[in-house]
Parts: C-alpha cells; structure tokens; sequence
C-alpha cells in the first residue's frame, strides 16, 4: 500500500464519524464535558434594575443640583425589595444587589450623601443612570450562551447556572481501548531483562484522550501471540469501544501480528502508512462499529500520531468544530536541510525574540525513540513533503502541544 498524504489519511479517519449519542449530567458533573444542543438562558439576568454599590436610591431629577435634601422613607437590599414607588424628594436606602424602586432611575454612593437625621443630604453631583445594573444587562431570557459543540470550561458552569440550568445535555464520552503489544516491554516500576524496554506510550496516550473526553479502558500489555492479541480485541469490542487504539505490532515483521490478528476478525482497513515522519506505519480501519487506529510502537511516533489524528477524531465523536490543532506562524531558529517526500513534524521549543516574532528551534536529534525530547518540546515544526532547505530567520508554521 502506497505512502498516503497525511490530509487525506485525515480525511480517512474522520469519514463517516458522527457525534455520539446525548446524555443528561447535572453541572457538578458536566466541567470539560461538550455540549450536545445549544444552551438558552432561562431567565434574565439581572431580572430587574438592581443596584452596583451600596448608597441611595433616587430620582435623577432630584439631584439635579447639589446639595439635593431628600427624604429617607425605606431601604432596599438584596432579597429584600422596597416595597413602594419612590415619590418626588425622596430616597430610599439600597445596598448592592438590591431592587430599584419604582420611580428611583439613579443611585447616590455613600461617600457623597451625608445622613441628617430623617433626611439624606446629597453632596456632589452624580449622572442620571449611574450606578444602575439594568434589567438584561448581563443576558435576557432565551438568548443563546452557549452554542452545541462546546467544551464546557468552569466559567461556563457559572453561565449555565446563572442561566438557570441544574443539568446539561453532553455528549456521551467516547470509549477507547487502548492496548499495547510486544514481547519486549514491561511495566514500570519493574526491573527490565536483557532485551526488554520499560512501556511509556499508553501513560501519554490515555492522558491525552481523558483531557480530550474519552473514558479509557486499559487493555494492557499483551505479548506477541496472535491467540493473546486476539483475545484484547474481543475485549474491546465487547465493552464495546468506540475506538481501538493499539501500539506497536502494526508492521510486516514475523512478530508484528495486529494487523493479522485485526484481519482475522474482519477489519476493513482504510489505510497502513503515511507519508508522515515519524510515524509512517500507523494504520486505520473499522472493526463493525468501532473504529481502529494502529499506532507505531516508538513512543515519539505513537503520540505525534495521536495528536494529529485520535484527538481530531475524539472531537468529532464529541460534536466539536475545533478538529485540528491550530496552525501558527514562527520563524526558524536554526537552518534546516531540504525535505524528501514525506511530512515532517519536528520536535520543538518556541521563544519570542525581542521583536516578538515566535522563534521554533527544533531539537538536533529527533529519532523517533527520544522520549525526553519529546516531553521538553512545546510542539512540532511542520515541514512539507519536499521543502527546500531553508535558514534561519525565514518563515515557518508550527502547532503548540497545548492546543
């Protein structure tokens, strides 16, 4: 199967993909969750002319000119109304939060009125309006705050709540199993035998689908036996995932069995190899209804992997609209050699220069195995299939890993 581009790899993966199905979660439990339908207001927000500080209620053309004397005939606060229309000359005490009374337009702050027995003296000029929250200030009821599609931050919360909502409709959150393959790993913690590799991927992996929305099931480390390889796979399909992600396995060598256990149990495969560096043997197919992406087993490719095609794939099975990481403009710290035929993404820091262009300088060494790199970059420099060597200073893209 030829190299395949990585925008039409993209495309593949993200064919068909709908969102999933709704589900009802009250707000203490919705923080990171997105949202299946718009969310409207319930109520307006303030639902009346409140006061912003505390201080006098009045009429604007009562103060007017200064010193205004009023009479004081009640106080308003919040919860906690006046109950009357304010008459000409008079005033009523308000504290923050507290309802305008009916006639009063205008709200004195404390500092410029002085108490003379029954009345308020008014002491310094004040404009008509001020210090008026009006009734909608905020929001009005049934205006849209929240559009489907979104990822819920704790500011939202607040706005949902202000909105009067107790629970939201969410996307369900997709499950993905995740399983890792090879004679040669072991869990860490554990003391390695000749031959064998401590396993790091799925630590990485599985946090960036949880801050993504997915509910991980960890499938474990499995060793290079087509009857132990099989049995993860039915494991996965009977939870029933949403997504299988495996790592390692997905090449042509005598120990390399995924695919052919995958292919045993009908995978449709839609592609293996992409013109992509790292990360030329992933592999994607369905499974019935689950859908497969077969990473490398280096663990530098296995997350460049994911980044660039399981978390555009979770957001489409959540609803969301922001699929690919953003793309931003840098300038290149270092000189870089022409390019061959497939898509680079090179680990990198960035810095701003002091004239505040974005400054990406990738790391030196960029095998695919270098897990330290990898946790020191801030994200990857892009480099077209075929780019022409290019210097220092010139013009370049980049995408940030927080995204």
């Amino acid at each position: 199967m030829a190299l395949l581009a990585v925008e039409e790899a993209l495309a593949r993966v993200l064919d068909g993909v709908e969102p999933l199905p709704s589900e009802a979660v009250s707000l203490q439990e919705a923080h990171g969750r997105v949202l299946a339908e718009d969310l409207a207001a319930r109520r307006t927000q303030p639902p009346a002319d409140v006061s912003a500080m505390d201080g006098y209620a009045v009429r604007a053309a009562d103060v007017a000119r200064v010193p205004a004397r009023l009479t004081l005939v009640g106080e308003a606060a919040a919860g906690r109304p006046f109950e009357r229309a304010l008459g000409a000359g008079e005033a009523a005490r308000i504290f923050t939060g507290g309802v305008l009374p009916t006639g009063a337009d205008t709200v004195v702050v404390q500092e410029r009125t002085e108490r003379v027995g029954a009345n308020v003296v008014v002491t310094a000029p004040v404009a008509a309006g001020k210090n008026v929250r009006t009734e909608g200030l905020d929001f009005r009821a049934g205006d849209v705050l929240l559009a489907a599609g979104r990822a819920l931050s704790d500011r939202d919360l607040a706005l949902a709540a202000a909105m009067n909502h107790a629970s939201v409709r969410v996307r369900r959150r997709p499950r993905l199993a995740l399983l890792a393959t090879g004679d040669e790993l072991v869990a860490p913690g554990t003391a390695p035998g000749p031959g064998q590799i401590v396993y790091s991927n799925g630590f990485a992996l599985a946090a960036l689908a949880r801050r993504e929305g997915a509910q991980v099931i960890d499938l474990g480390i499995v060793p290079d036996r087509v009857d132990a390889t099989l049995a993860a796979i039915d494991q996965a399909a009977l939870a029933p995932a949403d997504i299988l992600v495996t790592t390692g396995g997905a090449s042509v060598g005598d120990y390399d069995l995924v695919q052919k256990a995958l292919a045993a149990r009908g995978l449709a495969l839609s592609f293996w190899k992409v013109a992509l560096r790292p990360g030329r043997p992933m592999m994607h197919g369905t499974l019935g209804a689950m859908r497969v992406l077969g990473l490398p087993g280096n663990p530098v490719s296995a997350y460049v992997c994911a980044f660039l095609f399981l978390v555009p794939l979770l957001r489409r099975l959540l609803g969301r609209t922001d699929l690919d990481p953003p793309i931003e403009a840098a300038v290149l710290g270092c000189d870089l050699p022409a390019n061959d035929e497939r898509a680079d993404y090179l680990r990198a820091t960035f810095a701003r220069a002091p004239d505040g262009r974005l400054v990406a300088s990738p790391f030196a060494r960029q095998d695919s195995s270098m897990v330290a790199v990898l946790a020191q970059a801030d994200g990857l420099l892009l480099r077209a299939p075929h780019a022409a060597a290019a210097r220092a200073g010139e013009p370049c893209t980049i995408v940030k890993f927080d995204r």
